[in-house]
């Protein structure tokens, strides 16, 4: 059992980000697969998984490396990198780091994912030279063609998440922030967490805390270090699977206008104005108008959180949609 410890410090210190990288990293992975994938991220993949095969099959170092990191337990630390800006970190920042990675560290790197994987792999695509730098060249065009295109609405449902978290943190602390998190994360007595079942070493988190990533994947968790004590646990953001097969029902949406019931819908989990805009690809003035309403017809409850105004459905919320808030 892997766990990763902290100080009373670091505890409170720890927080969330954004990655822009890790993003990238999962949905690279899950567009080289074939068959099914999460329900929610089905068209985007059917829409690209083709052309981006046929690009692998030009370039035979970013083929295996894809299908080394589709692999493995061990992510390589040369993509498996702590963010290092906040809620803004920019992949241009975080493929910097990975370009500046020396080609023994690479190696060595790979070769403990080859270890830890469960198919056979040779390194023979490995050849030449700047390894670091062509593993940044793949991710940011990945990024650029498949991933930015759609980073507003990605970002959103991170942020939503983050906000979701962050109200739990305030309000019980983090045991309660970083249930479900994960299959395997768990709060572990007062000072650890435990990240994985495996043997391994604990990790010894720094007076600068832990970083919490969500990612708009269903499954999926990795740890990301960097020396000499910056930790990062990259986890599926909750509920995007469930929520993309599910819609008001079309008695709702005749009783109060189908915007006004998807917007009610989606308050399903704590959200801000902004947050439902970039979701729902409405405007601000449009979701002001909707929440004035339902916030006027007790559906909703605004709440202050720092700068930000996070609304929730009410109990008369709940039960006009039929459902209970999740947890």
């Amino acid at each position: 059992m892997v766990l990763l410890r902290l100080s009373a410090t670091a505890l409170s210190r720890s927080r969330f980000a954004l990655s822009p990288l890790a993003e990238t990293l999962g949905s690279m992975i899950v567009l080289g697969k074939h068959g099914t994938v999460d329900p929610w991220l089905a068209s985007w993949h059917a829409r690209h998984h083709t052309g981006f095969v046929v690009s692998l099959e030009a370039d035979p170092f970013a083929r295996g490396l894809v299908r080394l990191l589709s692999s493995t337990k061990w992510l390589p630390r040369l993509v498996a990198i702590p963010p290092s800006g906040g809620m803004r970190t920019t992949i241009d920042s975080e493929v910097s780091q990975v370009a500046a990675v020396p080609d023994a560290e690479v190696r060595a790197e790979l070769e403990q994912s080859v270890a830890h994987s469960w198919i056979e792999h040779d390194l023979g695509w490995l050849a030449g030279q700047d390894w670091g730098a062509r593993t940044a060249d793949l991710l940011r065009g990945v990024w650029k063609t498949y991933v930015d295109p759609d980073w507003p609405r990605r970002r959103a449902m991170l942020e939503r998440d983050v906000t979701y978290r962050a109200g739990l943190l305030a309000a019980y602390g983090w045991p309660r922030a970083l249930q479900r998190m994960s299959r395997r994360s768990a709060w572990v007595g007062a000072d650890a967490i435990r990240f994985s079942d495996q043997d391994a070493p604990d990790r010894v988190v720094g007076e600068e805390g832990m970083l919490f990533v969500p990612i708009t994947l269903a499954s999926g968790s990795w740890l990301c270090e960097a020396p000499p004590d910056r930790h990062a646990l990259v986890y599926p953001a909750r509920g995007f699977a469930a929520d993309a097969a599910k819609r008001p029902n079309d008695a709702l949406e005749r009783l109060i206008g189908r915007n006004r019931a998807v917007v009610l819908y989606e308050l399903r989990r704590p959200s801000t104005s902004s947050e439902l805009a970039a979701q729902l690809g409405l405007s601000l003035g449009t979701i002001g108008g909707h929440l004035g309403v339902l916030r006027e017809a007790n559906l909703i409850v605004g709440t202050r959180v720092g700068r930000r105004v996070v609304y929730c459905r009410t109990e008369a919320g709940h039960l006009l949609t039929g459902e209970v808030c999740g947890g």
